[in-house]
C-alpha cells in the first residue's frame, strides 16, 4: 500500500467505501426503477416488430450506458486504489466502451421508434433533449478515443500526456452531469408526452415513480462527484509507475 501526505486515513477509507456501496444501490435502484417504468407501465419491450415499444430500450440502456457505466467507470481509479494501474486503466476503458455499446442501441432504438412508427414517421432531433443526448454520446466517444490513444496504446510521451490529463479529467466529470441532465430532460419530456395517461397531476404511482427516478439519478451523480473530487480518495501512486502528475 502507497499513500503521500494527502492520502484518506483509514476512518476516511471507511466512510469512502461506505459512499461507494450506496452510490452503486442508488445506480442500480434507478436501473431498476427504469425497467419498471418501461416494462409494467409503458408496455414492456419490444424490437422493430413493434416500434413504440422498442422505444423503451432508449431510456433503459441510457440509463445503464451512459449514466451508471459511465460513473462506475470514473469511480474506478478511486475504488481500486491499490490495484496495478495498467489494470485499472483497462477496466476504465472496458466501462467505458460498454457505456458506449448500450448508448449506441439505446440510440438506434429511439431512432427506429420515429422512423418505422405505423401511423407515420415522427421527426427526430427536433428537441433540446435529444441536441443534448447527442451531444454528450459524441463527446463520450471522442472522450474515450482520445483516453484510449493518450494513456492505453498507443500512449503519448509523458509531456502530452500531462498536458492533456487535466482536460480528461475534466470533461469526464462534465460529460457525466450532463448525461445525467440530459436523462432528467427525456424523464420530463416522457411523462409531459403522456401525461394525460400517467396521470401525472394526480399523483399516480407511475407518477411518483417517474420523480423517485429523478431524484436517484441526481443523488447518484452528485454523490459520484463528490468521491471523485476528493483529494483524499485520489489514487496514489506507487513509485515504480509511470505518473502523470494531476493536482486534484
Amino acid at each position: 500500500m502507497y499513500f503521500d501526505g494527502n492520502a484518506a486515513s483509514s476512518a476516511d477509507m471507511r466512510y469512502f467505501n461506505w459512499v461507494v456501496l450506496f452510490v452503486q444501490v442508488l445506480g442500480v435502484v434507478s436501473v431498476v426503477i427504469t425497467a419498471v417504468w418501461m416494462g409494467h407501465f409503458r408496455g414492456g419491450f419490444a424490437w422493430q416488430s413493434d416500434p413504440s415499444h422498442e422505444f423503451n430500450y432508449h431510456p433503459l440502456f441510457m440509463i445503464i450506458g451512459m449514466v451508471f457505466l459511465y460513473a462506475d467507470a470514473i469511480l474506478a481509479y478511486r475504488v481500486f486504489r491499490n490495484d496495478r494501474k495498467i489494470f485499472i486503466k483497462v477496466l476504465h476503458a472496458c466501462m467505458h466502451i460498454s457505456a458506449l455499446i448500450f448508448a449506441a442501441v439505446g440510440l438506434k432504438a429511439v431512432f427506429d421508434s420515429h422512423n418505422l412508427n405505423p401511423k407515420g414517421p415522427i421527426p427526430n432531433l427536433y428537441s433540446l433533449h435529444s441536441w443534448l443526448g447527442l451531444f454528450v454520446v459524441v463527446c463520450f466517444g471522442l472522450q474515450w478515443l482520445l483516453g484510449f490513444i493518450s494513456f492505453l496504446w498507443p500512449k503519448l510521451g509523458m509531456r502530452a500526456r500531462t498536458l492533456y490529463m487535466p482536460y480528461h479529467t475534466f470533461w469526464g466529470v462534465v460529460l457525466l452531469i450532463l448525461a445525467t441532465a440530459t436523462a432528467l430532460m427525456g424523464i420530463t419530456e416522457k411523462a409531459i408526452f403522456h401525461k394525460d395517461e400517467i396521470g401525472y397531476t394526480s399523483f399516480s404511482s407511475e407518477a411518483i415513480l417517474i420523480n423517485c427516478l429523478g431524484v436517484i439519478l441526481v443523488s447518484f451523480t452528485g454523490l459520484v462527484i463528490y468521491l471523485v473530487t476528493k483529494p483524499e480518495y485520489k489514487r496514489q501512486p506507487a513509485p515504480e509507475e509511470d505518473h502523470v502528475p494531476l493536482d486534484n
